[in-house]
């Protein structure tokens, strides 16, 4: 098949699917296609790559990195603007908000503080204001009336834009689709994204959602509705395990399994008796790898990666933790909110490493070069408040709670050979169910199920609400 007629189905596909899926809500606001917009372009590439049509993440000179993209910029500040636009013509109750996100609030407070010793405070600026953006959009799904169906109709709408694209450029635009590995120099399959882990992440988070949707439909799938939902399901699910096989990014092959696992666990039957039996269990295992790691000194990270067939090293991982952290930020404060990357530290590593790398491949280390043993311990103050949170929703009516669970359990993990805690498509995604929002107004006389709980209302009252 010609290309460009690939391209032309691959359209044709697209707007059938977003126009006919029979899992489509008309009750969603409008305004959702801004986080979709946002959230497209953190799992795939910027609005300057897509364009130039650049494959991969290539080495940039230190000027670039400093002043980004212009065209980059106006689409993240368009972006911003509408997210805002939207909040306040919702009237979002910003100060009930902050008081309800105390530990977040720190985190990006202090994130902002560390501008002022950063030796860029201009490019530190920009960065933390584009960041900023992934809460702003993450606010916009939160205080829709109807928050579940937002988040659903949010992920499903990545799924429809990440999988199918991706085997577009596989398939008819290799070219497009693959790069050569910085350290092995083989090739390796990027599909939208702009490397093989940034595919592995789209493909964990497509799969992690189809299968949580799947199984929270699974009990009315004699209804014929919900037959054609679990069927598309399906045909997604198969693209999305073709690409992770192709990604070769045994990261996030793992983290799948033990996502699925934990929202299977959480579906049980004995959970539903239980649900503390899955509280407590997730944190124990944390523990477990902590106390095997740091207490009996064991690599686990090494021990998986040489069960999973790949090099116990990391492949370079190892080489670019110790280059960094020979640079001696300031332990307490660190070197500024993303500023780490920029100037003669980005040189140094440069040298040490032989490679134009701008992340340590570890989310932990990234944030205390950045903002040191603080950012460290009010970033744990978060993942804690984040678990409390998610915990409570977790009651036999509520589904949502275990699909933000699933998340919550890998991200740590995740974080261990990437570093996912600025900005990538697994983070934010993580935020949906982290952020507690206020109540949302009513819709049409009913009141709408409030964002911070995901409470599920029963069918005759969410007819109500979208007719």
């Amino acid at each position: 098949m010609p290309p460009s007629l690939a391209l032309f189905l691959w359209l044709v596909l697209l707007l059938a699917l977003l126009r006919f899926d029979p899992a489509r809500n008309r009750g969603i606001s409008l305004g959702l296609w801004v986080p979709v917009i946002w959230m497209f372009i953190a799992g795939s590439r910027l609005p300057a790559q897509w364009l130039s049509g650049q494959v991969g993440a290539p080495t940039m000179a230190a000027e670039a990195m400093e002043e980004g993209d212009p065209l980059n910029r106006a689409v993240y500040f368009a972006l911003i603007l509408l997210a805002i636009g939207i909040l306040i013509s919702r009237s979002f109750k910003w100060g009930e908000f902050f008081a309800r996100n105390l530990a977040l609030t720190a985190f990006l407070s202090f994130a902002l503080l560390s501008v002022l010793w950063s030796d860029f405070p201009d490019v530190a600026f920009k960065r933390w204001f584009r960041d900023l953006g992934n809460y702003l959009m993450i606010l916009v799904v939160l205080s829709d009336p109807l928050p579940l169906e937002a988040v659903r109709t949010l992920l499903r709408r990545l799924c429809f834009l990440l999988v199918p694209l991706s085997v577009l450029l596989v398939k008819y635009y290799p070219q497009d689709a693959m790069h050569y590995g910085l350290y092995t120099g083989v090739p390796e399959y990027v599909g939208a994204a702009t490397s093989k882990n940034m595919l592995g992440v789209a493909c964990m988070i497509s799969g992690l959602f189809l299968f949580w949707d799947t199984m929270t439909r699974w009990a009315d799938r004699k209804e014929r509705q919900t037959r054609r939902i679990i069927l598309v399901n399906v045909a997604l699910i198969a693209m999305t395990l073709w690409l992770l096989n192709l990604s070769s990014s045994e990261t996030s092959r793992v983290c799948l399994v033990l996502g699925c696992l934990v929202i299977a666990a959480a579906h049980s039957k004995a959970a539903k008796r239980h649900p503390a039996l899955v509280k407590v269990s997730i944190p124990l295992g944390i523990c477990l790898y902590l106390i095997l790691a740091f207490g009996f000194g064991i690599d686990v990270n090494a021990a998986i990666a040489a069960a999973v067939g790949r090099d116990p090293t990391l492949t370079g991982r190892t080489v670019i933790w110790n280059a960094v952290l020979s640079t001696h930020t300031n332990p307490l404060l660190g070197a500024g909110y993303e500023s780490f990357w920029l100037g003669p530290r980005l040189f140094k590593v440069w040298r040490q490493t032989g490679a134009g790398i701008n992340e340590a491949h570890n989310g932990y280390l990234e944030v205390y070069l950045n903002q040191g043993f603080i950012g460290l311990f009010l970033l744990g103050g978060f993942l804690i408040a984040s678990y409390r949170t998610i915990c409570r929703r977790l009651t036999p009516f509520s589904s949502f709670a275990s699909l933000t669970l699933a998340l919550w359990t890998i991200l740590p993990f995740y974080n261990v050979t990437e570093a996912a805690f600025k900005g990538q498509l697994i983070f934010v995604v993580f935020l949906l169910g982290a952020i507690v929002v206020p109540r949302a107004p009513r819709v049409r006389g009913v009141s709408a199920a409030e964002g911070s709980s995901f409470e599920e209302s029963p069918p005759e009252l969410r007819e109500a609400v979208t007719a």
